[in-house]
């Protein structure tokens, strides 16, 4: 029995031992990016250079340390190494990139400060940080540049640079990325690829910040909001978030690049390729997420029109970006939604759990399992009045095998499944049903802002500890789409 314990535990440091050795040198690459918020630190004077310097110089030995440990151990990935690696890096990235908030707040908790990392990282937009307004700029925009580096996926720039250390990318790849459909391929080879979509998201965040100073924003606040609105991940640098501006412009252009980012990345990639927009029409999934917004839009605008809280014009104002914001996984609010009629935050919440595209910057089922699950109830129904019918299951045109739609109903039992199985751990830890039901669904969906206690006029910060680190557990959960961590608690995974 013995031995038998000590080939398995063998194992699984041989396992994790080539892993070490490349999260060690990215720990070090992304301590680098601490550079960043420590010019803005100099620019603003706003005495946090020592922090973020103190950080980098940290990070660095502890990657240098873990490299010089394991640099006998550099081998090519295996296929399993990739959802190893995905996990710890963005375990280990979060506890890097808090370092910056303790040190600045001496009074905030481990688990507060790797809580606003984790939500970061993840694009979620909950945070537990107040006074928002007089945090120091370098703070404010390390917060927000944590989610523009986040938003595509820390693991696909990753991916382009990792052949720079004799790594190839396509088991982080195949790990990281979004959606059913995984081995559709935007260039032959995935770091081409990934450069690819790495220049689209960066042409449209520039965009977005030209676009919000125009106006009528700071360069600071555009700055922040231009990487964080890309990246669908809806912190801001006002505690009352874009409703602080109170501007229709500003609400305009900010929906508009969410809903840009909201969709797949491929497809704006072969929609600016052809110089067309004829891969937007081929793509069913644009189409009903488009459908399933607007439609949604007009509803609760009537609605809040006929219950006589706004005027219509009013309504369809403050409906359009929330909903936009909720439904797209952003996080974004321009007023306090949670003083509507229950109906319309609840709805909003539904729209998080499946509207964003797969291959976006969005989180939650994605709209093309939705879809697949459709035609698949369809098929089934049709099956029945005629059973020796041949009935292939079909999107945008092409047939997809039956694994394909089984994978779907596995990802939704199993997503359903751990929203029921957090909400009670939540309820069972003392908070109120609806604060704990909506906490877990919005960092399970990567929303960020949810009902009751952690309302978008509230935050995080009055959860306990413990109901923090189930709130990170749900974010990371969501972010790398449930399988990729759940398969590392599998005992066959360690196996050999």
């Amino acid at each position: 029995m013995n031995e038998i314990a000590h080939r398995a535990s063998a194992g699984a440091l041989g396992k994790l031992l080539p892993v070490a050795h490349i999260m060690s040198k990215l720990i070090m690459l992304f301590s680098c990016m601490f550079a960043v918020p420590a010019v803005v630190s100099v620019v603003y004077r706003d005495q946090t250079l020592e922090n973020f310097l103190l950080a980098a110089v940290a990070g660095l030995a502890i990657g240098l340390f873990l490299w010089a440990a394991t640099r006998r151990y550099e081998a090519e990935l295996k296929p399993r190494d990739g959802f190893i690696l995905v996990v710890t890096l963005w375990i280990g990235l979060a506890a890097t990139s808090a370092m910056p908030f303790m040190l600045h707040d001496p009074d905030l908790s481990f688990t507060d400060a790797f809580f606003e990392s984790i939500s970061a990282l993840t694009t979620n937009g909950a945070t537990v940080l107040s006074s928002l307004d007089t945090l120091p700029p370098a703070i404010n925009f390390w917060r927000h540049f944590m989610q523009w580096l986040g938003g595509m996926g820390i693991i696909v720039l990753a991916v382009a640079i990792l052949p720079m250390f004799g790594v190839g990318g396509m088991q982080i790849y195949k790990a990281e990325m979004p959606g059913p459909m995984k081995d559709a391929k935007l260039a032959p080879r995935i770091a081409q690829a990934a450069k690819s979509l790495w220049l689209l998201y960066c042409v449209f965040t520039l965009l977005c910040i030209l676009s919000l100073k125009a106006a009528g924003m700071d360069w600071f606040d555009a700055l922040c909001h231009g990487l964080s609105t890309v990246a669908l991940g809806g912190f801001s640098t006002k505690d009352a978030s874009v409703g602080h501006f109170d501007s229709l412009p500003i609400e305009l252009i900010i929906a508009g690049f969410t809903l840009i980012s909201g969709l797949n990345y491929a497809t704006h990639f072969y929609a600016l390729r052809q110089k067309s927009l004829k891969p937007y029409r081929a793509d069913s999934e644009a189409i009903a997420v488009l459908a399933v917004i607007f439609g949604s839009i007009l509803m609760l605008s009537a609605f809040l029109w006929w219950r006589e809280i706004y005027t219509f014009g009013a309504a369809l104002r403050h409906v359009s970006f929330n909903v936009i914001s909720i439904a797209t996984d952003s996080g974004f609010a321009s007023a306090d939604y949670a003083q509507w009629p229950i109906f319309v935050p609840l709805w909003m919440m539904f729209l998080s759990c499946f509207t964003a595209s797969s291959g976006s910057v969005g989180g939650g089922i994605k709209m093309i399992r939705t879809l697949i699950l459709f035609r698949q109830a369809q098929r089934e129904t049709t099956q029945l009045l005629h059973p020796r019918a041949v009935l292939p299951l079909k999107v945008n045109g092409r047939a997809l095998p039956d694994s394909v739609a089984f994978s779907v109903l596995g990802f939704i039992f199993v997503y359903v499944m751990s929203i029921i199985v957090l909400t009670f751990v939540m309820i069972a830890s003392g908070l109120d049903f609806m604060t704990s039901f909506s906490a877990v669904i919005s960092c399970i969906n990567n929303t960020g802002p949810g009902l009751g206690q952690v309302g978008p006029a509230a935050n995080y910060a009055g959860l306990t500890d413990f109901q923090t680190w189930v709130c990170a557990l749900a974010m990371l959960l969501g972010r790398l789409e449930l399988f990729t961590l759940l398969i590392l608690f599998t005992p066959a995974f360690w196996r050999k």
